[in-house]
């Protein structure tokens, strides 16, 4: 799927610290809490509240639980305390997600190789960093990253494509953005690595997830990260 075989030899070896989003390249967050449920969730939430209006009939049926906090921050004619409640529900949802997610293959021990090399980790991700956290803890691979998970916060305008959880990593490795990479699986990653002037690496499990960030303008992909821990071994 990647050409330029070297080029992306030299993009993984040269990081001296790398950033992952969560949901995907390290773990299927959802795959045993599905978001489609979780967004559902979060929907009768606000219908107990009277608050079904904040929302367009597309909203209420989103797979995406980001489409119903976007909406309550921008119509809420107080989004702050709304926003405050419903990011914390969203969060208690990912914690139950986070006890079921399936491990994303080759994810673990790519992990633990990198990390046994000496490279700085990080999780950079549109998630609940309480969510990442947990989802590390029972996977045993906290010691890994450390403190360097950096995730959402309740000020919606800082979720990627905004760059801040990035900027938030670089700054505490003291990093320059050139010496780093991020590997993710989204056009938001895409884009917020480029804000950032990190390097990007897709992860792309299937056809169209090589499809969006292709036309994203991702230059390397990677269909397994079985590709990624065969260059490090290599090296």
């Amino acid at each position: 799927m990647t050409t330029h075989t070297e080029n992306l030899q030299g993009l993984i070896t040269r990081a001296r610290y790398v950033l992952f989003d969560f949901d995907g390249p390290i773990c299927r967050l959802f795959a045993g809490h599905s978001a489609r449920e979780v967004t559902r969730v979060l929907v009768g939430w606000l219908e107990a509240r009277g608050l079904r209006d904040l929302l367009t009939d597309e909203e209420r049926w989103s797979t995406d639980p980001w489409d119903v906090l976007r909406a309550v921050d921008s119509r809420h004619p107080r989004p702050g305390a709304a926003v405050a409640a419903l990011e914390e529900r969203l969060t208690q949802e990912e914690l139950k997600a986070a006890a079921c997610a399936t491990p994303t293959p080759y994810a673990d021990p790519l992990l633990r190789t990198w990390a046994a090399r000496g490279v700085p980790l990080a999780v950079t991700t549109n998630n609940s960093p309480r969510a990442a956290r947990q989802y590390l803890r029972d996977r045993g691979l906290e010691g890994a990253f450390g403190p360097h998970v950096y995730g959402r916060s309740r000020d919606l305008n800082l979720l990627k494509p905004d760059p801040h959880c990035l900027d938030q990593a670089l700054r505490a490795f003291g990093a320059s953005p050139g010496d780093a990479l991020m590997i993710g699986d989204a056009p938001t990653d895409l884009m917020a690595a480029r804000s950032a002037g990190v390097g990007f690496l897709g992860y792309v499990r299937n056809e169209r997830k090589e499809k969006i960030l292709r036309d994203a303008g991702a230059g390397y992909l990677v269909p397994t990260l079985q590709d990624v821990l065969s260059v490090l071994s290599a090296g």
